[in-house]
């Protein structure tokens, strides 16, 4: 299991409850953006349509995948939420790999943005929220490489 793949150990599904395998060559080359959100905040609600709007636009042209990964205090809320959103999930049930993800990508609010290389699983940008709401709305930057 390599790059991104060994974060998640199979917990991560697309709209249509399939389990995604990143190991699959088409997420090759993929920046996967891991998107720590939650129904019951405001900025997160927000932020989500700014994302999607990105995500729809320059998704495939920037090979960008998005992982919804849930601070909800419930299982109804984040399927409640999800349903607004076109991109993948990481399994509510999985809420202390999820908690241990949040500290390994040094997030400590939500909402939180981290983009990493699909192939290595390396950290590209951390604060990418900051890049797609305010400094470069039309990702001519994207993936933002500055943390490196």
């Amino acid at each position: 299991m390599a790059g991104v793949a060994k974060y998640f150990e199979g917990h991560v599904y697309n709209k249509f409850n399939e389990q995604i395998d990143f190991n699959n060559p088409k997420y090759k080359g993929k920046i996967i953006g891991l998107y720590f959100s939650a129904y019951w905040c405001s900025p997160c609600c927000g932020f989500t349509p700014t994302l999607t709007d990105f995500y729809k636009t320059y998704g495939k042209e920037k090979n960008f995948e998005v992982i919804f990964l849930s601070s909800d205090h419930d299982e109804q809320s984040f399927d409640d939420y999800y349903k607004k959103m076109p991109w993948l999930k990481y399994d509510y049930k999985e809420r202390k790999k999820k908690e241990r993800l949040a500290k390994k990508f040094k997030v400590t609010g939500i909402p939180a943005l981290v983009l990493v290389d699909g192939d290595s699983g390396d950290v590209i940008c951390s604060d990418a929220i900051d890049q797609i709401h305010d400094e470069d709305r039309e990702g001519r930057y994207f993936p933002w490489k500055k943390d490196k």
